[in-house]
């Protein structure tokens, strides 16, 4: 079991979130901030007797409503009860795994007054493999997540539904199961579960760990591409690179030097008297390196959000005050969501044109007809998986159209401007599904298609990538259904399994 991630509000990285929410990693909360909590819920309570927001008041245009003290608890409950009211599929395990991670860790930073059983619950409750069930549509992005929040902390008190061992069951139901009790929450404590950016900035995250692995996979086809349509890799000599010293594409052009290091096919045509290749193998670096820029520029508004505080009001306990503020306002992580898909569309795109270069006899320079060698015909190889990456690029085009530029008020006029994220979330976890698939598509065709320069070899970083596929797909030598193994592949890019195989070869394909 690797090491268990000790949540401070402080110091949680993106990886964390990975391993925790897709590999089940376990998460405490740490000491630091268990005393940070417990001081910032003292001094609110100390303060309770105030006109305070969401403490003693009404929420959103109910803002002038005061609330008996005797209502608090009250008041907190049916703020989740009320909020709860999401439509839709549920997301995904790992993404509401990961919204309770981050919740969690903006509590133990301290400025949400939250009370620190309340935050071992969470913890308790993601620790026990329960899952809540969270409807995926209905939040705008500001005042953060608020439907999906409210969604994932009924549970805590006792309602709502979670899964369970594959089990959909109440609320109780489930906390009984884990051998835990349900609370009673108290002033504040339905805000602080609710008030957030904690799903735009789950999808982001894990988005981001796929989105970075495709990044580094789409090194890896093109240069089986390459290979297989006996490009020249002139193109990515460095002093090219360093006459426009964009980092990412930096990066792109020495890891297709590396992975194409030791080719035999490339030594067989170095004098052939071909200038030119087309822009999808010429320019590969300078398309893939802008998506590796963009996403290099939304890690770093990730990395800064996991450890955020987006409450409102914030408990500032250095300046003993509680204060009403913004930071609930998702639009600096929709528009990271709309990069994201922005950057995996364009990787899939160029993609698919390789692709479609490798199927294609009047592109293809002397490879069989949609890669099959034999009884052409009846046997049609690898013509429709090229449809199929066409599709899923045409789906991607429709889909990275920004969500984050637009805006609907809400609460009556209060909430005049939002962020949308919530959307934009859900259209880039499609979109890197999409390019992950796509990408599968070309490492098959290139794969095969690199087999037919035999005996010549591929370098030493392709061979290692098609040893790798054919541990995954068997050769087509007559017409399968391939897709199951275009799943597996794409899979093998979401892992990382494909990344690690061509690693023990070539290290700078996971630079």
């Amino acid at each position: 079991m690797p090491a268990t991630v000790v949540l401070t509000g402080e110091n949680l990285a993106i990886s964390d979130v990975w391993d925790v929410a897709v590999d089940g990693r376990p998460a405490v909360l740490g000491d630091a901030g268990r005393t940070r909590a417990a001081a910032a819920r003292a001094f609110l309570e100390a303060q309770v007797g105030d006109h305070t927001y969401g403490v003693n008041t009404g929420f959103g245009k109910f803002v002038s409503q005061s609330i008996p003290p005797q209502q608090a608890a009250d008041l907190q409950l049916r703020l989740l009860r009320s909020h709860a009211c999401g439509v839709g599929d549920p997301y995904p395990d790992e993404v509401v795994r990961a919204a309770m991670l981050l919740r969690a860790n903006t509590l133990a930073k301290g400025f949400s007054g939250a009370r620190v059983e309340t935050i071992e619950l969470l913890l308790g409750v993601l620790g026990a493999g329960i899952v809540p069930h969270v409807p995926s549509r209905g939040s705008v992005g500001a005042s953060g997540d608020l439907a999906p929040l409210a969604h994932l902390a009924l549970p805590l008190v006792g309602e709502g539904e979670a899964a369970v061992d594959g089990r959909r069951v109440g609320g109780a139901e489930a906390l009984a199961a884990a051998g835990l009790s349900p609370i009673t929450l108290e002033a504040k404590e339905g805000l602080s579960l609710i008030n957030g950016t904690q799903f735009m900035t789950a999808m982001a995250s894990l988005a981001l760990v796929r989105a970075q692995r495709l990044a580094r996979v789409a090194d890896v086809a093109c240069a089986m591409s390459v290979e297989a349509l006996q490009a020249t890799p002139t193109s990515f000599h460095p002093a090219i690179h360093a006459a426009r010293p964009l980092a990412g594409q930096q990066r792109s052009a020495a890891t297709l030097r590396a992975l194409l290091d030791g080719s035999a096919i490339v030594e067989s045509h170095r004098w052939c008297d071909k200038v030119q290749d087309a822009y999808s193998l010429r320019c590969a670096p300078q398309v893939h390196g802008a998506s590796r820029d963009l996403l290099d520029h939304v890690e770093r508004t990730v990395a800064v959000e996991l450890n955020a505080a987006t409450d409102n009001p914030l408990v500032l306990l250095e300046e003993k005050l509680i204060v009403s503020n913004g930071n609930f306002h998702g639009q600096p992580i929709a528009i990271g969501l709309d990069c994201i898909a922005i950057a995996c569309a364009e990787l899939a795109n160029i993609s698919e044109r390789r692709t479609e270069r490798l199927v294609n006899p009047s592109l293809s320079d002397g490879l069989p007809p949609f890669l099959v060698a034999r009884e052409e015909g009846l046997n049609s190889g690898f013509m429709i998986p090229q449809y199929v990456a066409a599709a899923l690029v045409s789906e991607n085009k429709s889909l990275s159209h920004p969500a984050s530029v637009d805006s609907i008020p809400t609460s009556a006029g209060q909430e005049d401007h939002v962020s949308m994220g919530n959307g934009a979330g859900l259209k880039a976890l499609q979109v890197v599904a999409n390019a992950e698939r796509v990408l599968a598509i070309e490492l098959l065709a290139g794969a095969q298609a690199v087999e037919f320069l035999a005996p010549l070899e591929p370098g030493r970083g392709v061979g290692a990538a098609r040893a790798f596929v054919r541990t995954l797909s068997e050769r087509v030598r007559e017409d399968r259904s391939l897709s199951a193994d275009i799943e597996r592949v794409a899979s093998a890019i979401r892992d990382g399994s494909l990344l690690d195989a061509v690693a023990v070869e070539i290290a700078e394909v996971k630079e």
